[in-house]
């Protein structure tokens, strides 16, 4: 992988972590706390995508519509999915089995199908980054008390959302390189989507929708804000580098996230999850020389 879409994924990754420590602070948000964040992202981003288009000799195609559409399904599913598995289960368990499902499916997939060769390296660092994977996410229960039905709820959740994950990875990368669609058109018009998909069940909780903006305005403005650029982060790293690379470099965002959960949050196992992060690092590395 070139230096450029690394570093481009590594930012990413960063980004990443931080808006889901902030989603984890309203697990209970539920759809109408993902249709702020996503409402919040389209304000900002649909009218760039409208400039981008002004401005660029590049001719809209029908194809980008129908593009946007299925990222928009994809991600809408994804944010429910999440924002359910951090109102069960610990974030220690569900981001890295999120973040770790995903880019082995993505892989997988990529392999398999889309005739991809990521090389030995690249395959290495991918399974060490899997690796590192199941080490963060195994081991028993938080130290705050969380049953064991809070910790199978929790990987149910966290698996799902790495389904997910795979599933809009795979799509985005054929978009916005098989299809062409320009990243920052391609983003902006999704989030406009997004939001208009969960708009009607937004109306019918109305006062629960006001309720959780006045609390947790922060929350909505940092994630309706990062989300989108850790996105459009690797939507062009995916224009320079195949998604067998691209998805499982994205995860140095479970260190990060793994190191909040322990330090912030205090949930358990750090000596594991500090391990389980060097071996995501050394995949990462790995992946770096492929």
């Amino acid at each position: 992988m070139n230096g450029l879409a690394l570093s481009l994924v590594l930012a990413a990754a960063v980004v990443h972590a931080f808006w889901n420590f902030s989603a984890k602070r309203v697990g209970d948000g539920g759809a109408p706390f993902v249709f702020l964040y996503y409402t919040v992202g389209a304000v900002v981003f649909a009218p760039a995508a409208a400039v981008f288009l002004v401005l660029s000799p590049q001719r809209p195609e029908w194809t980008w519509l129908l593009a946007a559409l299925g990222t928009a399904l994809l991600h809408v599913a994804y944010g429910i999915v999440l924002q359910r598995g951090y109102a069960v289960g610990d974030l220690s368990v569900v981001y890295p089995l999120a973040r770790g499902t995903g880019p082995l499916l993505s892989v997988l997939a990529a392999v398999l199908f889309l005739g991809e060769d990521p090389g030995a390296a690249g395959l290495a660092g991918a399974l060490l980054v899997i690796a590192g994977v199941l080490v963060v996410s195994s081991g028993g229960p938080a130290a705050d008390g969380a049953s064991p039905a809070r910790r199978r709820a929790g990987v149910f959740y966290g698996v799902l959302t790495g389904v997910v994950i795979a599933g809009y990875t795979l799509w985005d990368a054929h978009s916005v390189t098989g299809l062409g669609v320009p990243p920052l058109v391609y983003f902006g018009v999704g989030t406009l989507v997004q939001s208009l998909l969960l708009a009607p069940h937004a109306l019918r909780n109305r006062t629960r929708v006001a309720r959780l903006w006045r609390g947790h305005r922060r929350e909505a403005l940092t994630i309706g804000l990062l989300s989108p650029v850790a996105y459009l982060l690797v939507l062009f790293a995916l224009r320079m580098a195949p998604v067998s690379l691209v998805a499982p470099a994205r995860e140095l965002s479970i260190v990060l996230g793994g190191l909040a959960a322990w330090r912030v949050l205090g949930e358990a196992h750090a000596v594991r999850r500090l391990a389980g992060s060097a071996v995501v690092l050394a995949g990462i590395a790995a992946i770096a020389m492929a």
